[in-house]
């Protein structure tokens, strides 16, 4: 798992992220959409990812579903993507303090709170109460994105 962690840090250093975010607006509402495309764009490429294995895995998963497996990451646009601090948190999780969720701070401190934090997060920004409790991992359909989310 460090090393899948790893090699998508090098890739987000590296900018090669090309999500197809035409594949990813046929699922979502325009409020959605708008959600999704403020994403970075190597966050918008694994929600697809997550959300093209969920659909692999399950072909006749709700629309719901999709678009919480394409958001789910969505909370994380509290804060610019820096690459080389996600990768020093990615590798450091076991060790990091646990911060409320509130207040959200600045710093190292808020790059920690969002790591931990960004499912609640992104669940108050997305208006549907389903797809907003898939994002926290809640029933089975959000239980079935987290687990696939673990092993990206």
């Amino acid at each position: 798992m460090r090393f899948k962690r790893i090699s998508r840090g090098i890739r987000a250093i590296l900018n090669l992220a090309r999500p197809d975010d035409d594949w990813a607006r046929r699922f979502l509402s325009e409020s959605e959409a708008r959600l999704f495309m403020a994403m970075d764009p190597r966050d918008r490429e694994h929600g697809v990812a997550v959300a093209r294995a969920l659909l692999a895995r399950f072909p006749h998963a709700p629309a719901k579903a999709i678009r919480a497996a394409l958001l789910h990451d969505v909370g994380k646009t509290l804060r610019p993507y820096i690459a080389f601090e996600r990768i020093l948190l990615g590798l450091l999780d076991p060790i990091l303090p646990r911060l409320p969720a509130r207040p959200l701070k600045k710093g190292l401190a808020g790059a920690v709170q969002l790591r931990r934090h960004h499912e609640v997060y992104g669940a108050e920004m997305v208006e549907d109460p389903e797809v907003a409790a898939m994002i926290l991992g809640r029933g089975a359909w959000g239980e079935r994105i987290r687990t696939i989310d673990d092993r990206f």
